[in-house]
């Protein structure tokens, strides 16, 4: 018999713990005082107005961006909670008490791996050089990626990364319709 630790105990962990250690994670919403007009403007032009805000008047970087600019910062966040989520995926793995749960989370793991190595990483370059359409279809790619993802667990086995896949298509459907303000210049 092998030492483990259940996946609930995980959860109980990561239950009291995320309260506690949330500015750690790039991926977290720390609240600033007030708020610019371009980033309303451009929150106004995505489908999660929200989370756009949030995630924007977070970053301290914002309040000086220009749409460009705001384009690139939330690339850099979905970046960050892409590789939050496959940190995740891997942690989960090594925990997985089925093999079922494990095969579907090595599947996940596999869609994330490039997204975070290669896909979101060229499109934040192809974006800083103006290369909106080709960072438009790497951004995307998160989206869809998170998406075969949550369609892998079915069954009885459910998806232990449904908030978390949720997110990344949320983040990534922000930063997409950002990119398009973009393109429409």
């Amino acid at each position: 018999m092998r030492n483990s630790i259940s996946p609930i105990s995980i959860f109980l962990l990561l239950v009291v713990l995320f309260p506690i250690f949330p500015p750690l994670t790039r991926c977290s919403i720390l609240p600033l005082n007030g708020s610019d007009n371009l980033i309303e403007e451009i929150c106004k032009q995505t489908p999660h107005y929200d989370l756009c805000l949030s995630y924007l008047q977070s970053n301290p970087q914002s309040s000086n961006a220009d749409a460009k600019g705001l384009a690139q910062i939330m690339g850099d966040i979905l970046l960050a909670c892409v590789t939050e989520e496959l940190n995740y995926i891997e942690g989960l793995i090594k925990q997985a008490p089925e093999p079922e749960l494990e095969r579907s989370l090595a599947y996940c793991a596999e869609l994330y791996i490039p997204v975070v190595k290669y896909t979101l990483p060229q499109a934040l370059d192809a974006l800083s050089k103006g290369g909106y359409k080709f960072a438009n279809y790497g951004i995307a790619d998160a989206a869809k990626e998170a998406d075969a993802c949550e369609k892998k667990f079915s069954g009885s086995t459910g998806s232990p990364v449904t908030d978390r896949n949720n997110l990344v298509e949320n983040l990534s459907e922000v930063a997409k319709a950002i990119v398009n303000v973009l393109l429409k210049g």
